[in-house]
Formats: C-alpha cells, sequence, structure tokens
C-alpha cells in the first residue's frame, strides 16, 4: 500500500509540471536569457542582436527601449522615433548607424508567434553603452599666490563615458604624478588627483610660477584646456612694515592735533559760544512774552 501510495504521489507531481509547463509556454514566459551588452563609440554604428528562434512568416517583432517610460524603437514593421532616419533592420536586429549618447540604455525585443499551446512570446534584452570623448576641461588656476601658502588648482569634464583620468602641465611639460621622481630644481610639495583633476601645492615657492594646463583622457580620446599662468612672488615684508609706520605716523599726527585744540581753547569757545547763543534766545523769548502779557492787561 505505501508504494502505491507513493507511486499516486510521483504521478499527480509529474501532471503538476507537465500542466505548469504547458502554461509557462501558452502564455508567453521564457526561460531567462543573459543580458547582452553592446558598446559603441559615440558617432559611430551599433548592431543590437535579438536573440531568439529564426524568423517566420507568422512571427511578429517589436523593439523597446527601456526607462522610466518605456517607448517603442520598432513597431508595426516600421522603425520609429528618429531611429527612421539612422538605422535599418536587419532580420531581427537594430542597426544604429549614428549613435549618439542618448541612445544609451536598455532595450528589449519581444517576437511572438503561434503555436498549438497559444502564442509564444520570446523576449530579450540588450543594454547599450556609449563611449564619449572628453570635451575641453574647464581649468581654475589663480593668477597670483603668495609663496609659502596653500594653492589648489582644479580641472573638471562633465561629458567624458568612462570617466576620464587628469593630467597636469607646466609650461608645456607634463607634471610628475609623484614629484619625488622628478628633477631636483622643481618644487616637490605638490599633490596629483588623476581621479579628481586637482593639483595642490602645499606650500608654493617661486619655482612654481609657470603656465598650467590640464588633460582629459579616457579610453575614447583626449583634450587639453588652454594654458593659465600662475605667478608667485614673495611675502614683501619690508613693505608691510612701512605701511604699518606710516598709518601709525598718521594716527598719531591726527592725536597731537586733537591735544592741541584742546589746549587752545577751540572745544570750550565752540561750548561757550553755543551755551550764549542759547541764553541770548531764552531772553528774547522772555521778552516776547512779557510783552504779549502787558498787551492782553491793556
Amino acid at each position: 500500500m505505501a508504494r502505491r501510495s507513493r507511486h499516486r504521489l510521483l504521478l499527480l507531481l509529474l501532471r503538476y509540471l507537465v500542466v505548469a509547463l504547458g502554461y509557462h509556454k501558452a502564455y508567453g514566459f521564457s526561460a531567462p536569457k543573459d543580458q547582452q551588452v553592446v558598446t559603441a563609440v559615440e558617432y559611430q554604428e551599433a548592431i543590437l542582436a535579438c536573440k531568439t528562434p529564426k524568423k517566420t512568416v507568422s512571427s511578429r517583432l517589436e523593439w523597446k527601449k527601456l526607462g522610466r517610460s518605456v517607448s517603442f524603437v520598432y513597431y508595426q514593421q516600421t522603425l520609429q522615433g528618429d531611429f527612421k532616419n539612422r538605422a535599418e533592420m536587419i532580420d531581427f536586429n537594430i542597426r544604429i548607424k549614428n549613435v549618439t549618447r542618448s541612445d544609451a540604455g536598455k532595450y528589449r525585443c519581444e517576437v511572438s508567434a503561434p503555436s498549438e499551446q497559444g502564442q509564444n512570446l520570446e523576449e530579450d534584452t540588450v543594454t547599450l553603452e556609449v563611449l564619449v570623448a572628453p570635451a575641453v576641461p574647464s581649468c581654475e588656476v589663480p593668477s597670483s599666490a603668495l609663496s609659502g601658502t596653500v594653492v589648489e588648482l582644479r580641472c573638471q569634464d562633465k561629458e567624458g563615458n568612462p570617466a576620464p583620468e587628469y593630467t597636469w602641465f607646466k609650461d608645456g611639460i607634463r607634471l610628475l604624478e609623484n614629484p619625488r621622481l622628478g628633477s631636483q630644481s622643481t618644487n616637490s610639495s605638490y599633490t596629483m588627483n588623476t581621479k579628481t583633476g586637482t593639483l595642490q601645492f602645499n606650500t608654493v615657492s617661486k619655482l612654481d610660477t609657470g603656465e598650467y594646463s590640464c588633460e582629459a583622457r579616457n579610453s575614447v580620446g583626449y583634450r587639453r584646456c588652454p594654458g593659465k599662468r600662475m605667478q608667485v612672488d614673495d611675502l614683501n615684508i619690508s613693505g608691510i612694515i612701512a605701511a604699518a609706520v606710516v598709518v601709525a605716523l598718521v594716527i598719531s599726527v591726527c592725536g597731537l592735533g586733537v591735544c592741541y585744540a584742546q589746549r587752545k581753547g577751540y572745544f570750550s569757545k565752540e561750548t561757550s559760544f553755543q551755551k550764549s547763543n542759547s541764553s541770548s534766545k531764552a531772553t528774547t523769548m522772555s521778552e516776547n512774552d512779557f510783552k504779549h502779557t502787558k498787551s492782553f492787561i491793556i
């Protein structure tokens, strides 16, 4: 009895699997495939291949670009949007003649065809990566600096894909990433970050005076910004002392002038004049009041 019950259970499981597989095929579900990754350089061509069974007369093909909103690329046997003028169909594949950075993203091809169990649907996903050469980087170089201070030069590019690496040049000569390997006649206090594009002098010196430019480079290409001159001067101690002495002399002269005016009584005379002026006004007002009162009594 136990063996019979086991056989029945096995038969039931097999039937369940057959039904599940039939449902899977009838409603168009397919086993997941390895996603393709297609890499293309901007303004060159790329082919998006749809790995599905051979095309038949009854097959129906659709291409969609996935994202926040799904858009049709190939629908009702015609290319859609701007793909009309710069792409063509080769069987189930799309050949893009002039790839732009806006084309990067995920694409899905869907092939449906009738079968004995119903409508069969096959899907394949392709990721398109567009490589872009760097643009001319923006370079920030101070025009002047004081010797012994910390100075940072910046370089950045926002268009390159993959992200570029940066190299700095002084007077047309490439600066080494490790300055201690260079000549002893140059300042070795700088640090260069090839990932962020910064060139920092921890203690800048007059030897660092010169024209600086930065180059952004990736696997596609490279561009360099125009050179900018940085002038490094020593701190003028004598000039600072002379200026401080002049300011001190001006303050001293002003103080002596105030003391002299106080001794001569210029400030007291002005005060007595104000007091006499106010007393005369008060006398005039009292006389006017008396006349007004007298006329009122008469």
